[in-house]
C-alpha cells in the first residue's frame, strides 16, 4: 500500500498506520481507497483479533489533502458526490469491521481525522494534541463524517464544536466523548496496550457478535443519512462561501467573513 503501513504481530494485533507523515497524514483518494480495502481484509482475517489505527509522524490525521481539495474545487457535482461517497464507504467499512478498533492518536486530528477517531471503538490520545472540525472556516461543513461524529459525541455535545470551527484540546476531547483517555506521550503505548489486553482473553466470535449487537441496538448510519450528507456537502461546494473560503486559504489571506 502506498499510503498505509499494515503489520500483524504474533498475538494477532494488527497495526494500521497512516503513512503520509510529510502531509500530516492528510487523506486523499488513494488513502481512502486503501483504508477501505484494509478494513475489509482485516475484518475477514481470522488471525486478526484487534486492530490499532494510528499514524506515522507528528499528526494523527490533518483531514483532507490540499491537492485533493484543489481537485474538488475544479470538479463537477457528480465527481464531488462520488468522492464523498468513497469517504462515507471507508468510514462505514471501518465502523462495521467485526474486530475491535482502537485509535492510537499520537498527534493532531482535524476534519476527517476526527471522523476516523469517531469510528474507533475506543480512542486514546496524547494530552498535547489539538482537535477541530474546521471545515466551516472554508465555507464547508463536516458532512460525510457527521453521522459518526454526532453518534460518538451525542448531538448536545457535538453542537459545541461541530459548526464553530473551534480548535479544542485533549481534555475537551475526553469531555466530548471523542477520546476515552488523554495521556502523556510516554504513557501512550502502555495505555493502548491496556485496551488491547482484554481482547486477547476474549472469544473472538463473541467479541464480533457483541460489537454487532451494539450497532444493532444503537441508532445506525443508514443509506438515507449518507445520501443526505453527500447532498449537503455538494451544495456547500457549489456555494459562493466555499469559493471564497477555499480561495482565501490557498491565497493565504483572510476570508471575507473574518473580522
Amino acid at each position: 500500500m502506498d499510503t498505509l503501513e499494515l503489520q500483524v504481530d504474533r498475538r494477532g494485533v494488527a497495526w494500521l498506520r497512516l503513512n503520509r507523515p510529510d502531509k500530516h497524514n492528510a487523506m486523499d483518494a488513494a488513502m481512502i481507497a486503501e483504508l477501505t480495502e484494509a478494513a475489509g481484509r482485516l475484518g475477514r482475517d481470522p488471525a486478526v483479533r484487534v486492530v490499532v489505527l494510528t499514524g506515522n509522524g507528528r499528526s494523527f490525521c490533518a483531514g483532507g489533502d490540499l491537492g485533493w481539495m484543489r481537485a474538488q474545487m475544479a470538479a463537477d457535482a457528480a465527481t464531488r458526490a462520488r468522492e464523498a461517497r468513497s469517504l462515507a464507504g471507508m468510514l462505514g467499512a471501518l465502523d462495521r469491521m467485526p474486530k475491535p478498533l482502537i485509535g492510537r492518536v499520537q498527534g493532531q486530528a482535524f476534519g476527517g481525522g476526527v471522523g476516523l477517531m469517531s469510528v474507533c471503538d475506543v480512542a486514546i490520545g496524547v494530552d498535547s494534541a489539538k482537535f477541530g472540525l474546521t471545515e466551516v472556516r472554508l465555507g464547508l461543513i463536516p458532512a460525510t463524517i457527521g453521522p459518526y461524529v454526532v453518534a460518538r459525541m451525542g448531538a448536545a455535545r457535538a453542537r459545541r464544536v461541530f459548526f464553530s470551527g473551534r480548535v479544542f484540546d485533549a481534555a475537551e476531547a475526553v469531555a466530548l466523548g471523542l477520546l476515552a483517555r488523554a495521556v502523556s506521550d510516554e504513557e501512550l503505548d502502555a495505555a493502548v496496550e491496556a485496551e488491547i489486553a482484554p481482547y486477547l482473553s476474549a472469544a473472538p466470535g463473541a467479541v464480533a457478535a457483541g460489537k454487532r449487537l451494539v450497532a444493532d441496538l444503537a441508532p445506525s448510519v443508514d443509506e438515507a443519512q449518507v445520501a443526505l450528507t453527500i447532498e449537503a456537502l455538494v451544495a456547500r461546494w457549489e456555494s459562493a462561501e466555499s469559493a471564497e473560503g477555499i480561495g482565501a486559504f490557498f491565497d493565504k489571506r483572510k476570508a471575507a467573513w473574518v473580522e
